[in-house]
């Protein structure tokens, strides 16, 4: 219900207080009805008597002195509970005021603020804990779809301006080849196509939307991306090594096929004519380790840490006609799947030239 739509009511931290106070005073008033029943069942009402020297009073005495003092004393504990109340319900409330502050935050679109609640493990601390890791995961999946959009509208801007020159080519009908314009078209749209499967791919893998875990080896998924490989490879005159022990990994089975796949075509595209990869998977007590190492250009480590970024390519974010295909979402999408399932991506530059790329996932 919309909070306009409510009826005013009191805060908590006067139903606290109240509460306090209410739960004092009743403890207060069985006390004094506890010394009530005591002086009615074992004092006598009779006539004072003297006993070694000091007047003893009776029943009637002792209820007037308890029925006089009682009253002030419940007072006293009335406005003691009200006071301590309030002091104790805004020293409990004030994390919640935390809390809200936060949620309002993020309500009017800042994303960037966190609780960060200090002090020991209790209900609250798990409740901002809980709150501040679901700001994370919405952050990251609205940046994700905001990536997405941006990247999609700027990439997708290219192919489909090409398709709108030759239709508008096409139509003047000054005797061009129409079959020629019309494959022309033809492979420009497949490049939108691929272009928006790897945007759609990366925006999952950045979200963990639809995530599965199963047990996968990535030997088995290097073996299976080298099998694909091949026929390029061997049109480029690349050799590709291998050395796959066993490397399992509890992991998406599509996403990671969808790493080992783009680390081992980058490196055959990315290759120099008559150069080779090598790809091995090792495994350690608490990593499974994928190794890509191929020959190549010479580039700095400088260069290298920017290539997971979307659109970063070895000769930078422009596309060269001339250059290898591939829509530069090969690394960023292959980092975000490592990221995804916790694990850490390594880029670093080979000596002699290529590039060095190991993905750690935990077992």
């Amino acid at each position: 219900m919309p909070a306009a739509e409510r009826a005013p009511g009191l805060s908590v931290r006067v139903k606290l207080t109240l509460s306090y106070a209410g739960f004092l005073l009743v403890a207060g008033v069985a006390m004094v009805a506890v010394a009530v029943f005591t002086t009615w069942r074992f004092v006598p009402d009779g006539n004072l008597t003297l006993l070694n020297g000091m007047w003893v009073p009776n029943r009637t005495n002792l209820l007037e002195v308890v029925y006089k003092y009682s009253g002030w004393a419940l007072t006293g504990l009335l406005v003691f509970g009200l006071a301590g109340g309030w002091v104790l319900a805004g020293l409990v409330l004030r994390p919640l005021r935390r809390i809200t502050d936060a949620a309002a935050r993020a309500r009017d679109g800042d994303w960037d603020g966190r609780i960060a609640l200090a002090g020991r493990n209790d209900e609250l601390t798990d409740l901002a804990d809980t709150f501040d890791a679901l700001l994370d995961r919405v952050q990251k999946t609205i940046r994700a779809e905001r990536r997405f959009a941006a990247n999609a509208s700027h990439e997708l801007r290219t192919p489909l301006t090409i398709v709108r020159t030759l239709v508008e080519v096409a139509q003047t009908g000054d005797g061009h080849d129409i079959p020629r314009t019309l494959a022309r078209i033809g492979e420009t749209n497949d490049r939108a196509i691929g272009l928006t499967e790897a945007l759609l791919d990366l925006a999952r893998a950045e979200s963990g939307r639809g995530l599965r875990r199963e047990r996968v080896d990535l030997a088995d998924a290097g073996a299976a991306a080298v099998a694909d490989a091949a026929e390029e490879a061997a049109t480029r005159r690349i050799r590709i090594d291998t050395d796959l022990r066993p490397s399992a990994a509890t992991a998406d089975p599509g996403l990671i096929a969808r790493l080992v796949e783009n680390l081992v075509r980058n490196a055959v595209r990315h290759n120099l004519p008559g150069g080779r990869v090598l790809v091995a998977t090792t495994a350690t007590d608490e990593h499974a380790a994928l190794a890509v190492v191929n020959t190549g250009e010479s580039i700095s480590a400088d260069e290298a840490a920017t290539l997971v970024e979307p659109f970063v390519r070895g000769a930078g974010r422009a596309r060269r006609a001339d250059g290898p295909p591939g829509s530069g979402l090969g690394l960023a999408l292959v980092d975000a799947i490592v990221r995804t399932h916790g694990g850490v991506l390594q880029v670093s530059p080979r000596e002699g030239g290529g590039l060095h790329v190991r993905a750690l996932l935990p077992r």
